[in-house]
């Protein structure tokens, strides 16, 4: 084929890909109006299967996730659906109408005012000081730097901005090739989803509060607590953490990359003295939470202000004439996820007043399904999922059809919640909606294809870790266990 030959067939062919996008939901839609005027008939089974299919349909056209689930929603109760549609209104309101959502603007909040008052420079000037003479002393720096942050932060972007911006330049300041600092940070600020306060676990929270689905022996089983799967998530934390620290050294031993001096003893009191005021805040967040003298909610409020504090009048590295940038930033994250929450909270709701989760439950009971094929369809979904979808809004929709299916098969609450985060994380560090490779990729100037090829030895990590995870219950229940918080 000539040059002039491949120029003309790459525009027809994003034409009729365009026009399918575009037809594909008038098709779905056009069914759901002959079921609705008894034209053909449509199964249970295949008015969900519809639902679905409009759903990413209109999210292939390029439409936001949140208007996406409102216009499948509302197409489904107008045509399909015998449920009244003013039930709508109310359950957007309901929906957000939860002490414990307050928890996402507060944490959003301070993981701000964190990331632009000194916090992060002053963590990884901690960690440097205790490993950087060790084999990539500056990677293993930057795990243990975003290890820190996301425990004070609770969310992976921010973890990614604040560490990266920073440790990123450094890298490669001290001879470093450019992949190995990339595919360190992309992965590790991932850890913001796992450890507590994780904006992730209020969010599976959220989803399934007030379920209450039948378990295997025909008791109701409870939905998981902010609390408890903010505990769960510290053992896994941890050991990811570790594991990802491990490929780091490993890929820098084998590769004999440079070496930072041993810090004094002198130096590291120093970086401990500077960062000492951010290190706090995990012990007033978590101390407080675990402790009793407040709830997660509470310690997020706690969080913000004193984050502010810090920032403003201690490290002093943000006037206060740069806190309104700071407030309309995490307002406009806020109203972005909660509008997201609102949407999907009325999908679920959709599906389960259509019985569409228990069904789905039903169906794999009498198919033999055990645990473990379950929860290997599972992470074959969620990672399927995280190709094109935001992680808020995968958790949104998928955890209230996975939480009635496994809990029918014995599978705790606080493992399916702790199981979907680490997938969730997995689905931040891969193409093609991989968000930390877009947020790497603006700090480092690298392609995703060349980011792609540099996250793939940390990336390997994580999906070992993830069967870790979804096999051995224990990693995410043997703590909470320990501390009397699930039985």
């Amino acid at each position: 084929m000539t040059t002039q030959a491949k120029t003309l067939a790459r525009p027809r062919s994003g034409s009729i890909t365009a026009m399918l996008i575009v037809a594909i939901p008038i098709v779905l839609a056009l069914i759901c109006v002959l079921a609705r005027f008894e034209i053909i008939e449509l199964s249970q089974s295949v008015r969900a299967g519809l639902l679905f299919a409009l759903l990413l349909a209109l999210m292939a056209t390029g439409m936001p996730i949140s208007i996406a689930l409102g216009l499948s929603v509302l197409t489904y109760l107008f045509i399909l659906s015998s449920v009244d549609p003013k039930m709508v209104g109310l359950k957007l309101f309901t929906s957000i109408d939860r002490f414990e959502i307050m928890a996402i603007p507060f944490f959003i909040l301070a993981g701000n005012f964190l990331t632009s008052g000194g916090v992060a420079r002053r963590m990884i000037d901690f960690a440097t000081t205790l490993i950087g003479h060790w084999y990539g002393g500056l990677g293993l720096a930057g795990v243990v730097a975003c290890a820190l942050f996301a425990a004070i932060s609770g969310s992976s972007v921010a973890t990614v901005v604040g560490i990266g911006s920073i440790i990123l330049p450094a890298i490669l300041q001290n001879g470093y090739p450019p992949r190995f600092g990339a595919g360190v940070i992309a992965t590790s600020g991932a850890l913001g989803i796992l450890f507590p306060p994780s904006i992730n676990l209020v969010i599976f929270a959220v989803a399934t509060s007030g379920m209450q689905p039948m378990g295997p022996n025909g008791v109701i089983v409870d939905s998981a607590s902010v609390g408890q799967l903010f505990i769960a998530g510290l053992v896994p934390g941890l050991m990811l953490s570790t594991m990802l620290g491990v490929t780091t050294w490993y890929r820098a031993w084998r590769n004999d990359y440079p070496r930072m001096k041993r810090a004094s003893w002198g130096e590291c009191l120093r970086a401990f003295r500077e960062s000492f005021w951010g290190l706090f805040l995990i012990i007033l967040v978590l101390g407080g939470i675990y402790s009793g003298l407040f709830t997660p909610t509470e310690a997020a409020a706690m969080a913000a202000m004193y984050a502010f504090f810090i920032a403003v009048f201690v490290y002093k590295e943000m006037s206060l004439a740069e806190v309104p940038a700071v407030l309309l930033k995490a307002s406009s994250m806020s109203a972005m996820i909660l509008y997201i929450i609102t949407n999907a909270a009325v999908f679920s709701w959709l599906l389960t007043s259509e019985q569409i989760p228990q069904s789905m439950a039903e169906w794999m009971t009498a198919q033999g399904f055990g645990v473990v094929a379950f929860l290997l369809v599972t992470n074959i979904v969620l990672l399927a999922a995280g190709n094109f979808m935001d992680p808020a809004a995968i958790v949104l929709i998928m955890a209230p059809i996975l939480f009635p299916m496994s809990a029918r098969l014995g599978v705790h609450p606080v493992h399916l919640g702790i199981l979907m985060a680490v997938n969730m994380e997995v689905g931040l560090c891969h193409p093609p909606v991989g968000l930390n490779l877009y947020v790497a990729s603006g700090i480092t100037k690298m392609g995703i294809t060349e980011l792609t090829i540099a996250v793939l030895p940390w990336l390997g990590t994580m999906l070992v870790f993830l069967a870790m995870v979804t096999y051995i219950p224990e990693i995410s229940l043997w703590l909470p266990r320990a501390l009397g918080m699930v039985n």
